[in-house]
């Protein structure tokens, strides 16, 4: 089974970075140990930042921005990705409008590299700074509402519980 710095083709297992192979007879696996410092590769289960870029229906679209934990190299197989309105929340969502909006800083989990999934489903993950929608002034945290400090204008988002702090 391949995994880090490795993946399989048609059954074969090739190596997708330069290094020392490490062969792990217990668990059946293959993996890479790079020798050189190599851009990151997504891989399920990373936390991202990225940007939404638009919101339709039933989908955000984000433009994967980095990897947490991983600096600020680029990253290589990072292209536009999604969040479902099924990986909003827990609960359910009845207008994406209300959860996300275009230039949203979002956090999420990558669920799924071949259609490029996310999701922001647990509380630490969400919008990170959100814009307002009419005067794209940076929104402030007021009693869980978004408030426009501008234009007094109220917004909501699916907030990730780091919102405003810059943490990611």
């Amino acid at each position: 089974m391949p995994k880090s710095g490795a993946y399989m083709d048609a059954g074969n297992i090739y190596a997708s970075t330069s290094g020392i192979v490490k062969i792990n007879n217990k668990e059946r696996s293959i993996s890479i140990e790079p020798v050189t410092n190599t851009p990151p590769h997504l891989v399920v289960g990373d936390i991202v930042i990225g940007q939404v870029t638009d919101v339709k229906d039933s989908v955000a679209l984000v433009e994967i921005a980095g990897i947490k934990g991983k600096g600020e190299r680029e990253i290589v197989n990072a292209e536009q990705a999604a969040i479902h309105v099924s990986n909003v929340k827990d609960a359910y969502v009845k207008e994406l409008y209300y959860e996300f909006a275009p230039f949203d800083i979002v956090k999420a989990r990558v669920l799924d590299l071949r259609n490029m999934r996310l999701s922001t489903v647990n509380k630490e993950l969400g919008v990170m700074k959100a814009y307002c929608g009419n005067c794209r002034t940076v929104l402030k945290l007021d009693n869980n509402k978004l408030k426009c400090p501008k234009c007094e204008r109220t917004e909501t988002r699916k907030l990730s519980s780091d919102y405003g702090t810059g943490i990611i």
